[in-house]
């Protein structure tokens, strides 16, 4: 079954759409993405969803690290006890 799809145009001004285009890249989104995003939500929820921010330092560094271990293929702890023993010892400090 094909999909048929259709374009929207939308105009903006030019210090909007490029502040705006810098931050959705800055979460791996394009506007066309952000665009699409917001339909599908605004179609299943039949409201306006909510806000998407950049994520945080902390946030970023944790995504950066799943991704590489993504492409090495290879887990952070070598077991779940692993895992576990540095979780509880990192919520001591």
């Amino acid at each position: 079954m094909g999909t048929k799809s259709s374009m929207l145009h939308v105009r903006m001004d030019k210090e909007l759409k490029q502040k705006a285009t810098e931050t959705l890249a800055a979460m791996g989104l394009s506007a066309s993405d952000a665009v699409r995003l917001l339909f599908h939500r605004i179609a299943a929820d039949q409201a306006f969803p909510l806000e998407l921010k950049v994520p945080n330092a902390r946030t970023q560094k944790a995504m950066a690290e799943s991704e590489a271990m993504m492409k090495r293929g290879k887990a952070r702890f070598a077991s779940a006890e692993e895992m576990f023993t540095e979780l509880e010892t990192a919520s001591r400090q």
